[in-house]
Order: C-alpha cells, then sequence, then structure tokens
C-alpha cells in the first residue's frame, strides 16, 4: 500500500512533507493558518492504520494539516482510506477541495464506563475471535457479499496477532458456518490515545443469513471486550440515511457525537459527493448498477436513460452502448428470441447434443395426460416469461396439472410441461463464451427460533433479502406459500421450533426470495464445456444458462432454459460487471500485470 515505511505491522507513520499532490502551493502551507485547536498527543504521531481494505488515518495524531494532507495522497488504487478524528475537516478540505470531502456519515458513541452494556445473547450463534486463514477467508466472503472491499487475508491474521485490531467472526454453532463478523480498534494501543478511545469499523452480516440478531451480537461482544481493555467508549461511522442500522446503535445505547470522516475523491466514493447523476444512480436497480460502477471505475461515461427499466448509455471515446441491465445492443434480436421461447432453446440446445428434459407442450387434452403418465411428475411453465412468473413445480395428478397449466397461461398463451428433474439448481453466466460464475440457487428457507411466527420470520428474512438486493428479492405471502406450508404440516401463525429449517417457496428464483451460493471453483469441467457450448449454438455474448445437476462437480446435467439478461449482481465475488464491460469496451480492459498473491488476497500456496 505505497511505499511508506512502517514501525509494526499495524501502524504506519508518515513524517512531514514540504510538498505533496494535494496541496495547492498556496500560503496556506504557511505555519500563521493553523487553527490552535489543531492538538496532537505527544506519542503516536501520524498514525495510520493499514487494513487491508484500506487505511484508518487517525487525524487527531497529526499536528500538521499538510503532513495528512500527504499521506491522504497516499491512497492505494481501488483501496478506500478513511480519515477520522480530523479537529477542523471544513478547514482540511479547503486545502484540496478537488481531492476531498467530508463523508456524509454521522459518528456514534457508546460511553463503556458511564453505564452497563447489555449481555450478548447465548443462542445459536457463537462470537469468538478470528483464529486462522479460513476465518480470514470467511470474512471476506461476507465484506463481499455486502458489497464491501475485501482485504488480504494474510493482513487480517498478521493484524490480528497485535493489540491495536480485534476481530471477530459470528458463527453458527449448529453448521460453524461464519455469518458475520466486526472490526474494532483500540485507541491506546493505536497511539496512547489520552481520550482511551476505542472504534467499531466492518460491521457485517451474511446476506443470505436467516437468524435474527447476529450484528447486535457482535457488536454487545466487541463492547464487552473494550471495557475490559479499559477503554472508555466505542465509536462507530454509519451513513447518515441507513436508518436500519441507526435504529439499532440508538437501542444499544449509542449517542450521537460531532466527528466527521474526510475521504478522497475516487471511484468508490463517487456516489458518496458526486451531485450529478446520483439522484438517477439512486434509481437504478442493483443489476444495472454493478455495471454502472465498472463503467465509471474505467472513466467510461454513464449516462442514465430509464432508470426505472435499468437503461444506460455508455460513451468511451467514439463508441457508445446502449445497455439495460446485462442485455446490450452487442446481443441481437434473433439471438434473444432463442432465449424468450422456452420451446426454441430446447430444441436448439438438444440438436447441438446437449441433454434437456423431456418436453410437451401443453394442448389442454388427452396429451397433457399421457405425458404427465410417462414421466410421473412434470413442471409446468410459460414458454415466454422471467423471474418464475406462473411456473408450477412438483404436478403429480392430473387435476394439479389443469390448475397449473391455467396458472402459466394467465402469463403466456403458449405452456410448456417438462419432466420434473431433481438436483440442485445451478446457474452459469458465460460472457464471450467463456464461463465466468456459477451459482446454486435455493429457495427461500427460514429458520425457527422457537419464539417467532413462521409469518414473522418470513416477513424477517424477507426484509433482509430485499436490503440486499436493493429492493429485487422478497419472499411473498401468498396462496403458494401458504400450500407450501400445509404440506408441511405449518400455517403461517405456527411458531417453528429452535434451529428448524423450512423451505417457503417451490422455486429457487431470486426475486422470490430465493439465496444463490457461488460455486464457480466447484464447477465440473465438463458442465463449463457445455454452457459454453450452449452460448455458442444460441450465439448470444452474454447469458445464464439453469441447469439442474445431481452436483455440481460432477458432469452430469439437463438445461432448463436460458436467460438473456442474467443478473450480474448476484455473483459476488466473480468478475461479472468487469467481464462484460471488457466485452462492451475492449480498449479499457485494465492492461495484464505481474500478479502478487497478497494484493489479490490469497497465499501463493491457497487457489481459489
Amino acid at each position: 500500500m505505497g511505499s511508506t515505511p512502517t514501525s509494526s505491522p499495524e501502524v504506519a507513520k508518515h513524517g512531514r512533507a514540504a510538498h505533496h499532490p494535494l496541496s495547492d502551493g498556496t500560503d496556506r502551507d504557511r505555519e500563521w493558518w493553523r487553527p490552535q485547536s489543531w492538538r496532537v498527543p505527544e506519542t503516536g504521531q501520524n498514525v495510520a492504520l493499514e487494513c487491508g481494505w484500506g487505511r484508518l488515518v487517525l487525524g487527531q495524531t497529526f499536528a500538521e494539516p499538510k503532513d495528512l494532507l500527504a499521506v491522504l495522497a497516499e491512497e492505494a488504487r481501488g483501496r478506500r482510506d478513511i480519515c477520522m478524528y480530523v479537529t477542523e475537516p471544513q478547514v482540511l478540505v479547503s486545502m484540496a477541495p478537488f481531492e476531498l470531502f467530508i463523508d456524509p456519515s454521522v459518528t456514534y458513541r457508546l460511553w463503556l464506563q458511564e453505564q452497563p452494556i447489555a449481555e450478548p445473547a447465548d443462542g445459536a450463534i457463537r462470537v469468538r475471535p478470528l483464529r486462522d486463514r479460513w476465518d480470514a477467508d470467511a470474512i471476506n466472503r461476507v465484506y463481499a457479499g455486502c458489497g464491501m472491499l475485501t482485504a488480504p487475508p494474510r493482513k487480517l491474521l498478521e493484524n490480528a496477532q497485535g493489540e491495536v485490531f480485534t476481530y471477530l467472526v459470528a458463527e453458527e454453532r449448529d453448521t460453524g458456518r461464519v455469518v458475520g463478523t466486526v472490526t474494532g480498534i483500540h485507541h491506546g494501543a493505536a497511539f496512547n490515545d489520552p481520550e482511551h478511545g476505542s472504534s467499531l469499523w466492518c460491521l457485517a452480516v451474511d446476506t443470505q443469513c436467516g437468524r435474527p440478531g447476529v450484528g447486535e451480537q457482535l457488536v454487545l461482544t466487541l463492547a464487552h471486550q473494550m471495557v475490559e481493555r479499559d477503554a472508555a467508549y466505542l465509536d462507530l461511522s454509519v451513513i447518515h440515511d441507513n436508518e436500519p442500522a441507526i435504529r439499532l446503535y440508538e437501542k444499544l445505547g449509542f449517542v450521537r457525537e460531532p466527528v466527521f470522516c474526510v475521504k478522497r475523491k475516487n471511484p468508490i466514493n463517487e456516489r458518496l459527493f458526486a451531485s450529478n447523476p446520483a439522484e438517477d444512480y439512486a434509481q437504478l436497480n442493483p443489476y444495472a448498477r454493478i455495471v454502472a460502477d465498472e463503467a465509471v471505475r474505467r472513466g467510461i461515461h454513464v449516462e442514465v436513460l430509464d432508470p426505472e427499466w435499468g437503461e444506460i448509455r455508455l460513451t468511451h471515446g467514439g463508441r457508445k452502448i446502449i445497455t439495460r441491465e446485462s442485455l446490450s445492443e452487442l446481443t441481437t434480436a434473433v439471438a434473444m428470441s432463442r432465449c424468450d421461447d422456452k420451446r426454441v432453446t430446447r430444441r436448439l440446445l438438444a440438436r447441438a447434443g446437449l441433454t434437456v428434459p423431456q418436453g410437451h407442450s401443453a394442448d389442454g387434452g388427452t396429451g397433457d395426460a399421457e405425458f404427465l403418465a410417462e414421466v410421473g411428475c412434470v413442471v409446468v411453465k410459460p414458454a415466454r416469461g422471467e423471474q418464475g412468473q406462473g411456473i408450477t413445480v412438483g404436478v403429480t395428478d392430473t387435476e394439479g396439472l389443469t390448475r397449473a397449466v391455467s396458472t402459466a397461461r394467465a402469463y403466456c398463451s403458449e405452456v410448456l410441461l417438462e419432466e420434473c428433474v431433481r438436483g440442485e439448481d445451478l446457474r452459469i453466466v458465460v460472457i464471450d463464451h467463456e464461463v465466468i460464475a456459477a451459482a446454486v440457487r435455493k429457495p427461500a428457507t427460514v429458520i425457527g427460533t422457537g419464539e417467532h411466527t413462521i409469518r414473522a420470520l418470513i416477513e424477517t428474512q424477507s426484509r433482509r433479502r430485499a436490503a440486499a438486493t436493493g429492493g429485487e428479492s422478497r419472499i411473498p405471502v401468498d396462496d403458494t406459500t401458504r400450500e407450501i406450508l400445509a404440506a408441511a404440516g405449518y400455517t403461517l401463525e405456527d411458531v417453528l421450533p429452535v434451529d428448524l429449517e423450512l423451505i417457503v417457496r417451490r422455486t429457487a428464483n431470486l426475486h422470490t426470495g430465493g439465496t444463490i451460493h457461488d460455486v464457480t471453483t466447484h464447477l465440473h469441467p465438463d458442465l463449463a464445456a457445455a454452457a459454453k457450448l450452449a452460448s455458442i449454438v444460441l450465439d448470444i455474448p452474454v447469458v445464464g444458462l439453469d441447469l439442474m445437476v445431481p452436483a455440481v462437480d460432477e458432469p452430469e446435467y439437463h438445461f432448463i432454459e436460458a436467460n438473456e439478461r442474467p443478473g450480474l449482481a448476484n455473483h459476488e465475488p466473480q468478475p461479472t460487471a468487469e467481464r462484460f464491460v471488457d466485452l462492451l469496451f475492449p480498449a479499457t480492459r485494465p492492461l495484464p500485470a505481474v500478479w502478487d498473491p497478497t494484493q489479490a488476497g490469497l497465499d501463493a500456496d491457497h487457489q481459489v
């Protein structure tokens, strides 16, 4: 992270600089302007803590503002430095208004020695310290899922060995799966803070975790640890409009403090300081937003044409391309029509020697019943449609078949019956005829607490899925949900036993609350080869292929359908948006460099 020498694994100390890139070279650099309130402790001067995702620059340890500016100028590309506790942030920003901005966040403080801190719950979640490389990888998985910058595992483990950083993870007691994390910093260990402060950073909970209260348990556990280390208070910074987080912190006893963050104007932070096109950006759904964000990082101009539709125009040099999420002008109308009609998709893939389930176009007569009798169990779906609308899975009798066909015809007059193939629901994203990501999709599931009704569990999980997807994923409470519950012997008002997992939707579609789990590194080569061939047969540059497979690391499969507009935002941490923009604007593709495993967040002997 730059060439600045460090005095310990955690703390980087910077000397004074007569000139730096952020200085405007005017009389502001002279001694006379410096406010008298710019104080610095006698020990631990010019402290910047390397966190892996960026540095936490402790502004109160800098006697000279120009030294602080010099440190901020060293921010590494792709990282996010945070400058906290600047005595007069407006003065600092005025010295470099085109490079710095005051972050639109608020600081909350929990006074640790003046009030009793509630004890963390002792239930299905256990909070413990970071232990090993696998914990560090799990932390990065949670970060990536929450849209946060990741950190090299080696740096997390190195920091955890010292007295400055505290890394906690929340794991499920029954599975051992890490579902949350938080980082604490002890200011006394960092720079002999005379105020005996501490701060909380990077609180993150797995967006697909169905258990409530994980974030609260992490915060309370960290607070108790800081109490044991004689910290006077625990600070945290939260974006000003994050109402759910603010409600949590105020519930736990945090109060507002007039402390501000200063950050560099960089592509990662652009939405926090740019007035244009923030309004349009705010209306883009996550699937269009991820493309726009990647374009901005590369210096490609983004014009939002229709935010509700997800349509943007990208311009770089003399090249202009209009996209709607992952659908671009490079996808022909013919290719799109091949994916639009599931019957055509099946026919083309079967002719190419790819495996598809047995199928039958519903005729409303004896042919439908004969096909059901032949295969035993069918999936009924509109021939055209998306987002799982009108699909009924697992039909086994003629009465149910009649209802399912009627439901499907509400979305499309042509209806397809397919043999119901059991297995895992696999989505493979192919861009420019190369497999970029693969993920298993699972239907919406809730986990019992022994206290909450199934309705309350669904509402909680639905809110979490909506927050994680910009409102795109919600669990409907409708007749289908009630039928599934009834088949399992429950109603919405029943209390689900502790730790019992209950599937509440038949399909794994993300728009009905399904979750998606990355399996790219486990994908069998035959499945990847089949997906690549399918994209060539359909002659489509970007496609999401849905397959049913016994296991992702085995070669057997059945193609179910092809999506000409796959959701790229669903496949973190795979570089779906990067490869999409590579396709659209190959001239902006980053130049290859010598691979540095520490910068990539991996040890040389640890493959992803």
